[in-house]
């Protein structure tokens, strides 16, 4: 039996006939930048998050890109990045100048902790971004403090957390900011790019809503050096499509983990466990094995795709050689990337799709 890492045709044949239906719409109106579509999917996905507002962008790097500008971060700051994350996480200080510091994270949910980015404050520090990485919301309230006890702003990166909370509290609301990606990997993924940003504050969205569009609130005046980050009409159009399944993708993604978890037992092996402050969306179901590589090679040779998500923590990485620190000083992010290997969830895999996938693993 051969079973996918990822087959983002099967949702899509599913909505094939709603989503098509919903583009013919857009096409015929001719709101293809911006327009009705997005504003009535930023409204929905705000509602959605638990948020008041939400803006749609052309990305979640845009966001947070658009996010550090509004915040006025730049050349001569410091911004707390977790090590163990997507490189889009750290471009939020790369991208206005700024310098990220790469924290440490916990080993059990692989998110940054309130002590791991204490030990990387500096005096330069202007800002952290909170991770919420594989759908597991971190430890918010040690965080929040932190960050109000040393003036920092935290921005919740929550590209991987659709829906994700943190002792009932949504994701994205908790910090100044929330960054959302609908890459079409994403657990809310559309049929191209596209993301957002939500806070609190209406400031920074109209900060942002203004950055999305050359600086610009009235036509041919630019107020700001701005960007090329608006959202289009027909991704916000399948968007608020897939938004209507999200609940029930996201339960059949928990119901797949819990199934891995109770029937995986091959020795050595970490699984992913539901934090007390709210169980994870399950973006990735991520194991740990000092065997990585064996045991992919094992799971490839009975047609079982995984992938390595995250092979090589940031401070690792070869565009930031120069920032650190040195190989050594990260000991759980240089970990993880070494044993992490992740396995197939997405919410339409098969009973038997699942089983064969926890069989071979105990059979390693």
């Amino acid at each position: 039996m051969k079973v996918p890492f990822l087959d983002l045709s099967r949702p899509h044949r599913e909505l094939r006939s709603e989503i098509l239906a919903a583009f013919a719409e857009t096409y015929d109106a001719g709101r293809f930048c911006l327009g009705a579509d997005v504003t009535a999917f930023e409204a929905e996905f705000a509602a959605a998050s638990g948020a008041t507002s939400a803006v749609g962008v052309a990305n979640g790097t845009a966001a947070l890109h658009a996010v550090a500008r509004a915040l006025n971060l730049g050349p001569g700051d410091d911004v707390i990045v977790p090590a163990f994350t997507f490189i889009a996480s750290a471009w939020t200080a790369s991208y206005v100048g700024a310098k990220p510091v790469f924290c440490d994270v916990d080993p059990v949910t692989f998110n940054a902790t309130a002590e791991t980015i204490a030990a990387a404050i500096t005096p330069q520090t202007k800002a952290i971004v909170v991770v919420h990485l594989f759908g597991q919301a971190a430890d918010m309230d040690p965080i929040l403090a932190l960050g109000r006890e040393r003036d920092l702003p935290v921005i919740e990166d929550c590209a991987q957390a659709h829906l994700a909370t943190y002792h009932g509290r949504p994701v994205g609301t908790m910090g100044v900011a929330g960054t959302f990606s609908f890459y079409p990997t994403k657990n809310l993924g559309g049929v191209g790019e596209g993301g957002a940003v939500i806070s609190q504050d209406e400031g920074l969205l109209d900060q942002v809503r203004l950055l999305r569009v050359h600086g610009s609130n009235v036509r041919y005046q630019h107020d700001a050096i701005g960007y090329n980050y608006r959202m289009e009409g027909l991704q916000a159009a399948a968007l608020r499509v897939k938004l209507k399944h999200l609940e029930r993708y996201t339960a059949g993604r928990r119901k797949i983990a819990a199934r891995y978890r109770d029937g995986i037992t091959l020795a050595d092996t970490i699984l992913p466990q539901p934090a007390p402050w709210g169980d994870s969306v399950y973006h990735q179901f991520t194991l740990l094995h000092p065997r990585r590589e064996a045991l992919r090679e094992h799971l490839a040779a009975h047609d079982i795709g995984t992938d390595l998500i995250y092979p090589r923590a940031l401070h690792q990485q070869p565009c930031y050689a120069d920032v650190g620190p040195a190989e050594g000083a990260l000991p759980v992010a240089e970990k993880t990337a070494r044993n992490c290997l992740s396995l197939p969830i997405f919410p339409e895999l098969t009973d038997a799709e699942i089983d064969h996938v926890i069989t071979t693993i105990n059979a390693f």
